[in-house]
């Protein structure tokens, strides 16, 4: 099968497309035949051997797809071949055909298509989980998110206006248009050395909720800017850079500071990540969500996809197809 190669750790432009034997799903697992697969930031550093998961080489990134069961390793009852899924398979996406836990796959309604299934659970999954299951974010509470322009960032956008909540948006100026267009209230650069007076201004009394998948300088400013008896959503670290709080701010603010795990949710809880995605289905069938998608391109860009995220000049998801 074809399948966008890492060979040895590096850059994205140290892959390339070639061929492998195709995969056969063990205990537990499925064999998906990918149609898409959707370029994440987990995905810049497990090729550069940054990430927890380590995989043998040669491997394929890739860890968000949408395709059809092609078959059903042992112990597993379904969903039966053929049917239409998307699942999070950790690493493999990058390929004709990959496989997945069980627990990681949902099955797709008719009606949502493969490239726009392939866009959501890292992205949509992880803020739904975020703002509803963690922070219970609440119609009329103002949310700050950080690195409001990537994939995720634009994913907590549009949840947040269906959830009815007013959204501050941090992110480079380039994007502020996107971000205004995603429904957002408000935009603000966060790389400007006064963005914090700038929240202050927009929200007095300060935000109820802080979504963060950046982390490192930017983390600190953001927790002084929450309200009191917030909540501070810890998601991701795309700065680079794991923060050092000073936990006295969580005492002065009497906020939470929530950790957001959402594989791991998915593991421990699947049925409640199906009625979650569930959720994400409504609201796309009824015109109330449309993913965030930057490009659709052919497996062969995968390289070119990845550097795109690394440069941080992608504003929505891109995905892959084969």
């Amino acid at each position: 099968m074809r399948a966008v190669l890492c060979r040895e750790f590096g850059p994205p432009a140290a892959l390339a497309l070639g061929e492998v034997p195709a995969p056969w799903p063990g205990k537990g697992e499925v064999l998906i035949r990918v149609e898409a697969a959707a370029v994440n930031f987990p995905d810049t550093l497990i090729i550069q051997g940054r990430y927890q998961a380590k995989p043998a080489f040669p491997f394929a990134p890739g860890g968000e797809v949408a395709g059809r069961i092609e078959a059903l390793g042992e112990a597993v009852a379904g969903p039966a071949p053929g049917t239409r899924v998307l699942a999070m398979c950790g690493h493999g996406g990058f390929a004709e055909l990959a496989c997945a836990p069980t627990e990681n796959v949902v099955a797709l309604p008719n009606d949502i298509d493969a490239v726009t299934a392939a866009s959501l659970s890292y992205a949509y999954g992880t803020v739904l989980h975020a703002l509803r299951d963690r922070a219970a974010l609440q119609p009329g509470e103002t949310l700050l998110v950080l690195g409001a322009g990537g994939g995720a960032g634009m994913a907590a956008l549009q949840v947040a206006r269906i959830m009815g909540a007013r959204v501050i948006a941090a992110a480079s100026p380039s994007k502020h248009a996107a971000c205004l267009g995603a429904g957002a209230a408000a935009v603000v650069d966060y790389a400007a050395e006064n963005w914090r007076d700038r929240i202050k201004a927009l929200a007095p009394a300060g935000v109820e909720v802080v979504f963060d998948a950046v982390g490192g300088p930017y983390a600190e400013p953001a927790l002084r800017s929450i309200a009191w008896g917030g909540r501070y959503l810890v998601v991701g670290f795309a700065a680079g850079d794991i923060p050092r709080i000073p936990l006295n701010l969580a005492l002065l603010k009497g906020c939470d500071i929530l950790g957001v795990l959402y594989g791991t949710h998915v593991k421990r809880e699947p049925e409640a990540n199906r009625a979650l995605m569930a959720q994400l289905f409504e609201w796309i069938a009824a015109g109330a969500l449309k993913p965030a998608i930057a490009h659709v391109w052919p497996l062969d860009r995968a390289a070119e996809a990845l550097e795109l995220l690394v440069a941080r000049q992608v504003t929505g998801k891109i995905v892959l197809t084969t």
